[in-house]
């Protein structure tokens, strides 16, 4: 599948915003599109298989609920950098674990509900092996973008 079509552009611009919160969403979301839940599904489980989509989910204000972030930057010896990376994401707060060029060349942010317990996941990743150093940034000021892509 190479192209998009203008069933696909729409069950994509409902996904990006406009996901209804019910306890059958994808059977709405069928609805609304004049289809079945089962063309829903399976044409996102194609979708998904294709490369168009990587994940379905939800944001949610962490602040709100409690929890506050941290960005994190490590510098990884460059031979241990899959496996710290795998470890890092192995902790349920841990999000957008990514390499990066530079001296702290493994950044990832961390969600927690506390900083005790931040505190207990920074000094196990900090202790990995390969892991030469760490920055805890925290933020000042929350940015929050919010990306949509309107398909035509």
């Amino acid at each position: 599948m190479t192209r998009l079509s203008t069933f696909d552009k729409a069950l994509l611009n409902l996904l990006q915003g406009d996901i209804p919160i019910c306890s059958h969403p994808f059977a709405e979301m069928a609805n609304r599109l004049g289809t079945d839940e089962d063309t829903v599904l399976n044409r996102l489980r194609e979708l998904k298989a294709a490369g168009f989509l990587r994940r379905i989910g939800t944001f949610f204000d962490s602040n709100r609920l409690g929890y506050h972030g941290t960005l994190v930057a490590l510098k990884v010896k460059p031979s241990a950098i899959c496996a710290v990376a795998e470890a890092v994401n192995r902790y349920p707060g841990a999000t957008h674990n990514y390499e990066r060029e530079g001296v702290y060349n493994l950044w990832f942010t961390l969600l927690t509900p506390n900083a005790e317990y931040e505190s207990i996941v920074l000094a196990e990743i900090r202790s990995l092996n390969g892991v030469e150093d760490m920055l805890r940034l925290k933020a000042k000021k929350k940015y929050k973008i919010n990306v949509q892509f309107k398909l035509q």
